[in-house]
């Protein structure tokens, strides 16, 4: 084919080539052949349509392992193995530019992400078990973050955890679940956010917020690297006692202002708001008429429209003398969030009992519970034989406990005399008692029919009344 000298055409490629890609000659010839040029990208994908992909040195930052099948994927290398004799073969990848090894599985990328005071910051020494399941932003930061001494830093990659945060034990329950019912066990990002703030206002403008927010870009990143998409499962919230503000209107609004920015965040970055996990506050030994007490109960019935759920009260839970939960709290507590979050995500309710009103006539106290099923007394958390209940503002004392026979929800309190405008307080305001371990002096005594095997192998877990503070009402 010829061309007249009036026709335009390249100014720069030479008269053999035939085509041209981004400045880059793709087909071309001279007088021996006919020369093709392909993007590395390309030529992998060549290479695993016709059955002969390039199997990489098995030495190439894996170590001595338990492999086999080993083959490269793009920017991954794939293969199958046994690095937990409790999961047997399951397949694996890991990043050719080095990294840790991860479970090889479809499906999301999951996140446990947290945010509260530095009590969330506590974590169990062990790692957690599914090692390659169970993961951390890879910022070689761990899952606790960097607990507000400094702003957190953008990475898609993962990595193992070091330490079992509480974070990482609920994921481990989640996993234990699904393992024992067949079904698939996905990929999970743990990652606790923490600072220094003096109130719950504070904490939702503070560094802890804005480093949430980047874990959260980070989890969406690393979604990304994998090829998948990216969901947070839920959200811990875990602020109380480190608040100053001494107002538990204050306490409750600052909380529901740090899960209006959380979703608007989340939003903005087109995911979907989960469940906020809460812990509802049982105080301490030293402090157990914190206001963070009744902030809590009170958001149990006004949660502002959002997603809130409580999966156990604080008082069921072992603590040390600075009010943090011990390594087996921490293991029992992320049960209870898993059978709560599991019910939330499923669109099933779950609710601790909640104490909505006491009623006075004459040495009888009627105090009204809202539960998902009946209550029953126990003394199981030590909390005597008045299951937890105490009278203020009044003279009154109580002489026995006792469920209503005509209503399963309804406790019957009575009393030496008539307990008429005085407050009821239950699991709140017990004497303190500095120093102690173990159970917080706040105790109750009272929990639904729901029960369920702690997988440590300690006493049965229930579903046991939040804490409250109530006025006495008298009846005509």
């Amino acid at each position: 084919m010829t061309r007249s000298p009036a026709e335009p055409g390249p100014t720069s490629a030479a008269p053999d080539l035939l085509l041209r890609a981004d400045l880059t000659d793709v087909v071309s010839w001279d007088d021996t052949s006919l020369t093709l040029r392909l993007s590395d990208r390309m030529v992998e994908s060549l290479r695993e349509r016709l059955g002969i992909a390039q199997r990489p040195d098995r030495a190439q930052g894996l170590g001595d392992i338990d492999i086999w099948d080993l083959r490269q994927d793009s920017a991954w290398l794939r293969f199958s193995g046994r690095l937990d004799p409790a999961l047997g073969p399951r397949a694996y990848r890991k990043a050719r530019s080095g990294g840790d090894i991860l479970a090889d599985v479809p499906g999301p990328l999951l996140a446990l992400l947290s945010i509260g005071g530095q009590r969330r910051s506590a974590f169990s020494s062990r790692r957690p078990r599914f090692a390659h399941h169970i993961l951390a932003p890879g910022d070689d930061v761990g899952a606790v973050g960097l607990e507000g001494t400094a702003r957190a830093g953008l990475t898609p990659h993962l990595q193992h955890l070091p330490w079992a945060t509480r974070d990482a034990l609920l994921a481990e329950a989640l996993l234990d679940a699904r393992m024992e019912t067949g079904r698939a066990l996905p990929l999970c990002v743990a990652r606790a956010e923490t600072d220094t703030s003096a109130t719950a206002g504070d904490l939702a403008e503070g560094l802890a917020f804005d480093n949430l927010m980047t874990a959260v870009d980070n989890l969406v990143a690393a979604a990304q690297s994998l090829g998948t998409t990216a969901r947070i499962l839920a959200i811990g919230l875990d602020w109380g006692v480190e608040d100053r503000s001494g107002d538990p209107g204050a306490i409750a609004r600052g909380l529901r202002r740090l899960m209006a920015r959380i979703e608007t965040g989340l939003a903005r970055r087109q995911l979907e708001p989960p469940p906020f996990l809460l812990t509802a506050e049982a105080g301490t030994a030293r402090e157990t008429t914190h206001p963070a007490i009744v902030a809590h109960a009170e958001l149990s019935c006004r949660t502002g429209g959002h997603r809130l759920v409580i999966p156990a009260p604080g008082y069921m839970f072992e603590q040390n003398r600075w009010g943090r939960p011990s390594d087996a709290a921490r293991s029992r507590m992320a049960q209870m969030d898993a059978h709560a979050l599991t019910e939330a995500l499923a669109r099933r309710p779950w609710s601790c009992p909640v104490f909505l009103l006491a009623e006075a006539a004459g040495t009888t106290v009627r105090v009204t519970a809202q539960a998902m099923d009946r209550l029953i007394l126990s003394d199981a958390l030590g909390a005597g034989p008045h299951a937890g209940f105490r009278l203020s503002d009044t003279a009154a004392q109580i002489t026995g406990v006792g469920i209503a026979p005509d209503d399963p929800q309804t406790v019957i309190l009575t009393t030496d005399r008539p307990a008429a405008g005085g407050s009821l307080h239950y699991a709140h305001g017990a004497p303190p008692s500095p120093g102690h371990e173990g159970l917080p002096p706040n105790a109750g005594g009272v929990h639904d029919g729901w029960h369920a095997a702690c997988r440590d192998g300690g006493s049965p877990l229930h579903r046991w009344a939040l804490p409250a503070v109530l006025p006495i009402r008298g009846t005509a």
